[in-house]
């Protein structure tokens, strides 16, 4: 009989906390580093004390991710209590999370860890949690889990609208979005994630207009596909991510939704006003 499976990943993937009650999720905290002070993400600073903060501070955080020691230490818990352990985490191309991750593999020779590269971040990483979690609960062995998580991936995307490009600028997380700095400040550009990076797609006006762009372009990505899963995610704008989502279960119905916050170490580099969406469509595990 194959051992249980338990599922470790980092806090940029802000799932409810009600998955991790269910699924036995272990949470690796990236790190918030503001005037000398580090904070671990979602554990010493929550989402609405960081956007408060931060729309006064005169100092910018930057971040880290999680040490292989605080990996390691999420690996141990899970071992001593007899599981097999599924890393999913947010996309190597944005984070050094998963080269934590197999630091902390490589303490652990005769542990039976497997790791996945969502190439996302996010929900877009959470829903496929959400199905290995549901193979893991059905009593499905770790490679099976893997497979599974790896196969929800191809059927994710997220698009966001950042209020402001400085800030993803500034942590260097732009991508091919580096284009359009320097235009008119009332342009809204939006982005997303594309091979793990967030590339630029277009500017439009204002907000109000993002955020319906952004709802066209995710119902033309998931129009006709079933099972539909989607996941607004905003800093500190929640009547801005409910109208998206709204803007866009109008157009196609859904199995499932979620709003839920950017984390603060997400937040760090996307800046306040973000809104964005993380959709899974097509794939049920």
């Amino acid at each position: 009989m194959a051992n249980k499976v338990a599922i470790v990943t980092d806090s940029t993937a802000y799932i409810p906390d009600a998955w991790i009650q269910k699924y036995h999720v272990k949470i690796a905290p990236a790190v918030v580093i503001w005037d000398g002070e580090e904070l671990r993400d979602l554990f010493d600073i929550k989402p609405t004390d960081f956007f408060k903060r931060l729309s006064t501070s005169p100092t910018m955080p930057t971040t880290s991710q999680p040490s292989p020691a605080a990996v390691k230490a999420c690996y141990d818990e899970l071992l001593a209590e007899g599981y097999d352990i599924l890393g999913i985490y947010v996309s190597s191309k944005l984070s050094g999370t998963l080269a934590s991750a197999e630091q902390a593999k490589a303490m652990l020779p005769n542990a039976n860890i497997l790791h996945l590269d969502t190439f996302s971040v996010s929900m877009g990483a959470g829903w496929p949690l959400m199905l290995a979690g549901d193979a893991a609960l059905a009593g499905k062995s770790l490679a099976e889990c893997h497979k599974t998580a790896s196969e929800a991936c191809k059927h994710t995307g997220v698009y966001i609208t950042p209020d402001t490009l400085e800030f993803l600028h500034r942590g260097g997380r732009i991508g091919g979005a580096q284009r359009f700095l320097g235009t008119a400040l009332s342009l809204k550009p939006l982005l997303y994630l594309s091979e793990g990076r967030l590339e630029p797609l277009e500017r439009v006006r204002t907000r109000k207009k993002a955020l319906a762009r952004l709802a066209e372009l995710v119902v033309e990505q998931i129009k006709g596909k079933s099972p539909v899963y989607l996941a607004t995610i905003h800093a500190n704008t929640p009547d801005e991510a409910q109208e998206l989502l709204n803007l866009v279960t109008a157009a196609v119905p859904a199995n499932q939704t979620l709003m839920t916050d950017v984390s603060p170490a997400v937040g760090t580099h996307t800046g306040p006003g973000t809104v964005g969406i993380a959709y899974m469509a097509g794939y049920g595990g």
